[in-house]
């Protein structure tokens, strides 16, 4: 199999191992080094336990695989300075992951934080301008 194949069955399988599960850092470090990714799992875990990261479309080629997801979890953290809301809520993201040797070595990551935020009631919800 293609290495492009094979790296982006492995994130298949990362999105499968934590979707809506308890993310412990020896869970993630089974699927990365990239200690920033590790990061901001446990910080959105602390504010969203268990949250879901649910695959639209995975692209990949040679060793990047880009994702087209959507978050879903309900608020019972502090996030950012934000009391648990107990809402719940879903937002879509963009991810892009760099795999070595089965294991994602670095990412970027672009999230609709305002909708998140509307969601949150943190901030007021945009309208919508046609």
């Amino acid at each position: 199999m293609e290495q492009f194949k094979k790296n982006k069955e492995f994130i298949i399988e990362y999105f499968a191992a934590v979707s809506g599960v308890a993310k412990s850092r020896s869970l993630m470090e089974q699927f990365a080094t990239d200690q920033g990714l590790i990061g901001h799992v446990e910080f959105f875990e602390a504010a969203f336990p268990k949250y879901e990261v649910l695959a639209d479309e995975i692209t990949a080629e040679d060793n990047r695989v880009v994702v087209r997801a959507r978050f879903k979890g309900t608020h019972q953290g502090d996030l950012a300075g934000i009391p648990a809301t107990y809402k719940s809520v879903e937002f879509p993201f963009a991810i892009g992951y760099e795999v070595e040797n089965n294991k994602i070595v670095n990412h970027w990551l672009i999230a609709d934080q305002m909708s998140l935020m509307e969601q949150l009631g943190a901030t007021p919800k945009a309208e919508a301008v046609h």
